[in-house]
């Protein structure tokens, strides 16, 4: 599929206007950094399982390798660096070619009193299968198919619950896992800006 050939990618990205969001008072920052690579004519982007920890919003989830910002990174990119090293023992600097940013995500997590804005970063490895080391932050990596998110064909849902009640989510199926949330919403905003006409067919 060419819409999700990593040079059409780094086009779009290119000429992608980035608005950047405009903090609140006690706003949190974080970054995260969607890795992608090209493997069997497919574009596949890196996941992580998060490890199970108690008092961690997303603990147990998929998501993008990342963290939160501190006053000693340069930018909010070098955050997503810097936290794919930490997690996953990547290099992205040396085993990596930048590519752009995504538009941001406001972080709202049910049963949180507190705000958090996500920036996502996007890179493509110069080798498909680079050599990793998981921190006690992650249980697990896992390579999800672009291809098929964007065609809708592993799209599934979960039960989530929280403040008492359980709801039903959205999400696309990658392995044995669900990558839903905050994650899904990122992949939307990714999807959007390569085809502007496409919808997510769970909606």
């Amino acid at each position: 599929m060419k819409l999700l050939e990593i040079e059409n990618i780094t086009q779009l990205l290119d000429s992608n206007e980035i608005h950047e969001t405009d903090d609140e008072a006690g706003t949190k920052r974080a970054a995260v950094a969607t890795i992608l690579r090209r493997t069997n004519e497919l574009t596949e982007a890196l996941f992580i399982l998060r490890a199970t920890k108690e008092g961690d919003p997303w603990s147990g989830q998929m998501a993008f390798p990342g963290g939160h910002y501190e006053a000693h990174d340069l930018s909010l990119r070098r955050t997503a660096e810097r936290e794919t090293f930490e997690e996953i023992g990547l290099d992205l600097d040396s085993s990596a070619r930048y590519l752009g940013k995504i538009a941001d995500v406001q972080a709202n997590p049910r049963g949180r009193d507190f705000n958090m804005v996500v920036s996502p970063f996007v890179y493509v490895l110069n080798d498909a299968n680079p050599k990793m080391d998981l921190n006690f932050e992650v249980a697990d990596v896992l390579w999800g198919s672009l291809n098929d998110m964007y065609m809708g064909d592993n799209v599934t849902s979960l039960r989530f619950g929280a403040l008492g009640r359980e709801e039903k989510f959205p999400g696309y199926s990658v392995g044995n896992q669900v990558v839903w949330g905050l994650t899904l919403r990122m992949l939307t905003h990714f999807f959007t800006l390569l085809d502007p006409e496409w919808r997510p067919n769970y909606e």
